[in-house]
């Protein structure tokens, strides 16, 4: 899992557990916050990142619904007003927040990370960046085997297609990660940095910094 790792052992280990879901893009944002500040800190540090599981909607359905039509559904009068907001702050981030396409259960992304983690440790951050990518600024289904099997695929995580086929590999382990690590959670993102330093919400990068020296002191 320690994606960020480098070969110098003398630095101190930041271990970060991050609850989230796949369709939240404050989650998103705040991943890209905190690469920035791994980037910033990676001279001081060894990182391992490990992504751990929450559901905003756990009915959400499986089958996809309009993502427009779900967000107006859910917050009525204010939805326009958050995709404008989050049009501009992906935009702060140099890329296009895309509203069209589907969205619905994420249970299979959860899974298809939750067997990241296990095999292929090295790349379930990618995985959760190209996840995010394709949800967010290419209207990718989230709950679509296909994106998900081909994301696997191009960041070579060997038996994915395989995994997914069954929808019961990995449920019962998604759902004790939750009940581990997402419990007491009201909201995502949310951080644990090495067990000590809990942070919630796309927190700017400097924040991140602040934590990691907190927690090697």
């Amino acid at each position: 899992m320690a994606e960020y790792a480098s070969n110098t052992a003398s630095k101190k280990l930041i271990q970060i557990d991050v609850s989230s879901d796949t369709v939240c893009p404050w989650c998103f944002v705040g991943k890209k916050n905190l690469d920035k500040a791994i980037d910033a800190s990676k001279d001081e540090y060894n990182f391992e990142i490990r992504w751990r599981p929450f559901f905003l909607d756990a009915s959400a359905p499986k089958e996809g619904v309009s993502k427009k039509e779900f967000y107006r559904k859910k917050f009525g009068s204010r939805c326009e007003g958050l995709f404008t907001r989050m049009s501009e702050t992906f935009k702060g981030l140099g890329l296009e927040y895309d509203t069209s396409g589907l969205t619905g259960n994420t249970l299979d992304s959860h899974r298809l990370i939750h067997y990241t983690g296990k095999h292929a440790p090295d790349k379930q951050h990618s995985l959760v960046e190209e996840l995010c990518l394709g949800y967010f600024t290419q209207g990718k289904f989230i709950g679509e085997r296909e994106f998900l099997v081909e994301t696997a695929k191009k960041l070579g995580i060997e038996g994915a297609e395989e995994f997914l086929t069954d929808p019961n590999n990995g449920v019962t382990e998604v759902q004790e990660e939750m009940e581990k690590y997402s419990r007491n959670i009201t909201g995502v993102p949310h951080y644990t940095i090495n067990g000590k330093v809990k942070l919630s919400g796309a927190q700017p990068p400097e924040t991140f910094q602040s934590a990691f020296k907190a927690v090697s002191a």
